[in-house]
């Protein structure tokens, strides 16, 4: 049986009732079985992390049953919801590869007939999304011959853009763990406690405050958590800034991105600091940074677009005199792990991009993503934070403060 779920808990989600609504998904879309190979997909359906390559089985009715490698699978299976025998290990040994007990398993469930066979692909700019590889996909239409198999991701992407209330209290929380993170990060720098500090000493500072407070992993695939510096700050369109030994010098701007993960929801935060002190013309950019972030967060709101807003902010970069240092981008999409880069669904004018005319509605999450960069003077700023999209307003989960403090 699988385990129980508390409902009174703030962070209970329905996951029998996702798989529901897949499987009615499948039905409309005449799909006999769901293969699912994708991070989002896991991550939605187990409530577990999926580090190793892992697929989820989903029936026309019934429980899914989610393959990973044979090292893993215990852990899996004490972590998600669903009970032993629906986690299952796969192993190089005979019959036991991915590709064999898969397979079998799928003609368990089609008991010898053959089937339409829901699939995983597309691209990404996001490495480990885990679209099905070619040779899977030869591999699986091998052993499962006769079958017609189909691109079915469209699925599961319609069914968690919009958030339910368990977990966009995983998210707050995720973002409550952030803001100890960088609290912990100022206190340490404040008062000269920056002098001889390292970018890398900055990230595990921030590491160990969400350690503390519940986090399970700085997520983010650029480095953990990414801190910038002086020069680096300003690197043109830069958005992966791996923390490195370079030490803080008096003068320098200093971006830090820290990220955590609560019950797979991710929190991500970027705050930014002058250090020692700053000039005018610092100042100014740092101005120009904070009044388009701002009036990028009251822009979004149910009916807003990407194109709508990137419009406004452009304007008013172009008015204000510093549109050449903005990059023109907005935000990135965020969900349950693995949920990353597309906003809406996949019916923009770039195959698995973003949408720039999606309609944003109520209960989306996403990160509002924004990136000011001047190499030519080696500053640079960074706000990234997930917001989730009312009907008339945003709701900003980071509630460490906007702003560009001087660090005495």
């Amino acid at each position: 049986m699988p385990k129980l779920l508390d409902k009174k808990d703030p962070f209970f989600i329905d996951f029998p009732m996702r798989v529901a609504l897949i499987q009615k998904g499948m039905a409309k879309e005449r799909i006999d079985v769901y293969l699912g190979s994708r991070l989002r997909t896991l991550s939605w359906v187990s409530d577990a992390f999926c580090p190793w390559r892992s697929y989820v089985v989903i029936p026309p009715e019934g429980l899914p049953t989610v393959f990973t490698f044979v090292i893993d699978s215990a852990r899996i299976a004490d972590e998600s919801w669903l009970d032993d025998d629906h986690v299952l290990g796969y192993a190089p040994m005979g019959g036991m590869d991915q590709i064999s007990i898969i397979s079998d398993f799928i003609k368990d469930i089609l008991k010898g007939k053959k089937g339409r066979i829901g699939f995983e692909t597309g691209m990404s700019n996001y490495l480990p999304e885990g679209n099905l590889t070619h040779f899977e996909y030869e591999a699986f239409r091998a052993a499962l011959p006769g079958h017609e198999f189909i691109n079915a991701h469209s699925i599961v992407d319609r069914l968690s853009i919009i958030k339910d209330q368990g977990t966009i209290n995983r998210f707050r929380k995720a973002s409550r763990i952030v803001d100890e993170g960088h609290r912990a990060v100022k206190e340490a720098l404040s008062n000269g406690g920056w002098k001889g500090v390292t970018e890398t000493e900055i990230a595990g500072i921030a590491a160990l405050a969400m350690r503390r407070a519940g986090s399970v992993w700085e997520w983010s695939f650029t480095g953990g958590n990414e801190i910038a510096s002086g020069y680096r700050t300003g690197l043109a369109g830069c958005a992966c800034t791996p923390a490195t030994t370079r030490k803080l010098k008096k003068g320098d701007s200093l971006m830090v991105d820290i990220h955590a993960m609560f019950k797979l929801a991710l929190g991500d935060h970027a705050h930014n600091y002058f250090i020692g002190s700053a000039t005018k013309r610092q100042l100014w950019h740092a101005r120009n940074f904070i009044d388009i972030v701002s009036r990028t967060l009251k822009s979004y709101k149910a009916g807003a677009s990407p194109s709508s807003i990137a419009e406004e902010m452009m304007g008013f970069a172009e008015e204000r005199g510093f549109a050449e240092y903005m990059v023109p981008g907005f935000e990135h999409g965020i969900g349950m792990l693995g949920d990353e880069w597309r906003i809406g669904m996949n019916d923009g004018p770039f195959p698995y991009w973003t949408d720039p005319d999606h309609t944003y509605k109520e209960n989306e999450v996403l990160i509002c993503a924004m990136q000011y960069a001047c190499p030519d003077e080696q500053i640079g700023f960074r706000y990234e934070n997930p917001i989730l999209i009312l009907k008339d307003k945003c709701e900003a989960m980071s509630k460490f403060g906007l702003r560009i403090e001087v660090i005495e």
